[in-house]
């Protein structure tokens, strides 16, 4: 299959054309209305230094079921003792940096490049992209973010200073999602992490009818909170 070099125009060829690897474009920018378009196109970007922009859409594709999810007994209980303090949207920049300097996915290296931290940053201002922190004592320790539209949730990294941080702040977002009805967590590509978790591949075909199932509910935009006692949403209700 061809690779498709993209221009200025704000358009991607259909995700199905993707190559073997889930490769389907080159170029383009990352300004807000493209990533928005990738998005809800079951299209994402990843590249290296010295790359040009890369834009894929895998078959098959991770994802994980909000109410399917899997905690184990020794997660459960570290959840159970508090040892983290969990937040929404607190620190969601020093997230995106650290995801970075820690090497982001176990299966990706260093891909959050500098335009990248930018472009994610700007899609936080408006209510798009969303942070989950993990702290102790005061000190981030792990945490996560991702882009939401609709009823989707489109992970793209997390880290952990301290042993499970990361998997409290997930298994936390997870249960916010379940409690407002979302759909899907879209995990990309296939890891042993998140597949401990409950997620399964599906096939391409089948995630793009169940992305745009969801991309039919409204987007909650705006600032996520988390509490000790309820997850809550502060902002207002888009349709982008």
């Amino acid at each position: 299959m061809p690779v498709y070099r993209l221009t200025e125009e704000i358009i991607f060829p259909p995700p199905q054309l993707a190559d073997k690897t889930g490769l389907l474009a080159i170029g383009g920018d990352l300004c807000e209305e493209r990533l928005l378009l990738a998005y809800s196109l079951g299209i994402f970007p990843w590249y290296s230094e010295d790359e040009p922009i890369l834009w894929w859409s895998p078959d098959p594709r991770l994802v994980l079921y909000p109410g399917k999810i899997r905690i184990s007994k020794s997660l459960e209980k570290i959840i159970k003792k508090q040892v983290f303090d969990i937040t929404f949207d607190s620190a969601f920049e020093q997230v995106i940096n650290l995801c970075s300097s820690a090497g982001g996915r176990e299966d990706k290296g260093t891909w959050i490049l500098p335009e990248m931290i930018d472009a994610y940053c700007a899609l936080h201002e408006t209510g798009f992209a969303h942070s989950v922190e993990a702290w102790r004592d005061g000190t981030l320790a792990g945490g996560l973010y991702g882009v939401s539209l609709g009823r989707c949730f489109f992970g793209e990294s997390m880290f952990a200073l301290e042993s499970n941080a990361s998997k409290v702040a997930f298994a936390r977002l997870v249960k916010y999602l379940k409690e407002n009805s979302f759909d899907l967590v879209d995990c990309q590509v296939s890891t042993g992490h998140l597949k401990r978790f409950g997620a399964e591949e599906i096939p391409r075909s089948l995630f793009l009818k169940l992305l745009k199932k969801s991309l039919e509910s409204p987007t909650m935009k705006g600032k996520w909170s988390y509490s000790s006692k309820r997850v809550a949403v502060t902002g207002f209700y888009a349709d982008e």
